[in-house]
């Protein structure tokens, strides 16, 4: 029979490890985070809470967490729509990416509300290098790039992951 040092010892060492892992994955791999504000609706709501992936590198159309430029104590969560090198175009209503037609399914329930355009015109004639830019899905309410310019590629902290919405 073990003596009851030996035992909390062995109890001890499984918890210290399991919290290192926890760190580590934390840190490096996924986090929770939750969103705080309107700006992503209807695609996320204030209060909802998310995984993101550490790793993964950001897409088009992704939607990505990241330090908020123009608040030190904030995180915001928006949406990729530039990329290094992209021209950005929104001309009525509609985005034009490099001359491109492109779709934007996850405004489609603002779109049938609203007689009035989510998105006002402006041209964006070249993303820097290691940059991206990055909208919020409610257009009226979202401080994004549109104000604070394109965002670090080094800055993001990572991709939201896609669980149970459609159209995220």
């Amino acid at each position: 029979m073990k003596k009851a040092g030996s035992f909390i010892w062995d109890i001890l060492k499984v918890v210290i490890v399991a919290l290192i892992i926890t760190m580590v994955v934390r840190t490096y791999l996924f986090a929770a985070v939750k969103v705080d504000g309107d700006s992503m609706d209807p695609t996320l709501y204030s209060g909802e809470y998310l995984f993101i992936n550490k790793l993964k590198t950001a897409n088009r159309f992704d939607i990505v967490v990241f330090p908020a430029p123009d608040n030190e104590s904030a995180e915001y969560i928006k949406r990729v729509i530039g990329l290094p090198g992209d021209k950005l175009e929104y001309k009525d209503d509609t985005l034009y990416i490099n001359g491109k037609k492109y779709e934007e399914p996850y405004l489609d329930e603002f779109k049938k509300q609203e007689s009035s355009a989510l998105t006002p015109n402006f041209v964006i004639e070249k993303i820097p290098e290691g940059k991206y830019f990055l909208m919020g899905d409610n257009r009226r309410v979202s401080n994004d790039s549109r104000y604070f310019g394109a965002v670090n590629e080094s800055t993001i902290d990572g991709v939201v992951i896609k669980w149970g919405k459609k159209n995220l």
